[in-house]
């Protein structure tokens, strides 16, 4: 007995630390939980614990299948007033917010929009919406300005509002996946939901070290950057949703301004840091900010950089549809370019 003991402990002293990692399909996109750690039973728990809150996330959000964001812009479009959760309500309220710091160029308040583009299904007809369609909604002028939130209590000034969270769920479904895993006794992980991604702790001492895409297809990656505890990277890019007709291509990043696809901009990284959450960001999370915060400067296309620093964003990276890549100093010093990139620094 006593060796059998013996054997038993030395079993449990040789085990040794290493990534369990698990897969699937939510919001319309890949996702993946990598938990580096010992305990194969708690991260196997935990994983499927954040990738059943993604579910819900995506179910309870969808933007056109039935769920409580399609009951609400029913209840809009009818000239109504809506009780939703406390969930939603706060999410507009922070969307709301973050809508006014990008000169509602990060829109969530355009669905119609994104509806009459043909992006509200998971495959794509390369077919050009009714330009009449497209200028009256335009001159209609939905904002997320125009949404009444009292409480649970949601309406709109403003019928032509038809919201559509795509570019706000990613980074807040981040944010919860970090919490959970926390919550689980989980130190050490890699959420990736898309090249929406936050890290926590470090994978056996070292950071996670994570590549950037390059925004067209059979490229490597620009760039390898470690990503620490707490960080989170969003990256909005004309690859990840779009339909090509006549040799262009137009993507689901759309330009309130005109109500087309913003054009200037193949993809805009920005990482966002604890530090980062100061002064008018004071009250955003890490992975929501990461995304929400990555669409109104990819839509500002030259004036990018500009657009960045209302978000208290100094690590940020972007390429320009003539092949130019830019990066911010701060995040210059992070990365390690691929030999080819010659980046341009830009304050």
């Amino acid at each position: 007995g006593l060796l059998l003991l013996c054997l038993a402990m030395l079993l449990v002293g040789c085990s040794r630390p290493q990534v369990f990692h698990r897969e699937s399909y939510v919001f319309g996109t890949q996702v993946s939980v990598a938990v580096y750690g010992e305990d194969e039973a708690q991260a196997d728990a935990a994983i499927g614990a954040v990738l059943r809150e993604f579910d819900r996330l995506h179910r309870a959000y969808h933007a056109w299948e039935p769920s409580e964001l399609t009951a609400l812009n029913a209840a809009i479009a009818r000239g109504e007033t809506a009780t939703v959760s406390d969930e939603l309500a706060a999410m507009l309220k922070d969307a709301q917010r973050i809508a006014a710091a990008g000169d509602e160029l990060f829109d969530p308040a355009l669905g119609k929009l994104i509806e009459l583009w043909g992006f509200h299904t998971d495959t794509f007809v390369p077919r050009l919406p009714d330009p009449a369609k497209v200028q009256a909604l335009i001159a209609a002028r939905p904002r997320m300005s125009d949404l009444v939130i009292d409480g649970n209590r949601v309406s709109s000034r403003n019928p032509a509002v038809q919201l559509d969270l795509g570019g706000y769920a990613k980074g807040y479904a981040l944010d919860r996946a970090a919490s959970i895993l926390r919550a689980q006794g989980v130190a050490n992980a890699l959420i990736n939901i898309s090249g929406n991604l936050m890290a926590l702790g470090t994978k056996g001492g070292q950071p996670w070290r994570i590549g950037i895409q390059d925004p067209r297809p059979g490229q490597p990656p620009i760039a390898t950057l470690p990503l620490y505890d707490g960080e989170a990277i969003g990256t909005s890019g004309d690859y990840q949703r779009f339909f090509e007709l006549d040799g262009r291509r137009y993507s689901h990043l759309l330009d309130p301004r005109t109500g087309k696809p913003a054009h200037g901009t193949h993809s805009l990284t920005v990482l966002v840091t604890p530090a980062s959450i100061t002064g008018a960001m004071a009250q955003e999370s890490v992975g929501t900010l990461s995304d929400a915060a990555s669409k109104p400067a990819f839509i500002a296309g030259d004036h990018w950089r500009a657009m960045t620093r209302r978000f208290n964003i100094d690590h940020a990276l972007r390429v320009a549809e003539d092949g130019r890549v830019e990066v911010t100093q701060a995040l210059r010093a992070r990365l390690q370019f691929s030999g080819d990139v010659k980046p341009i620094v830009v304050d």
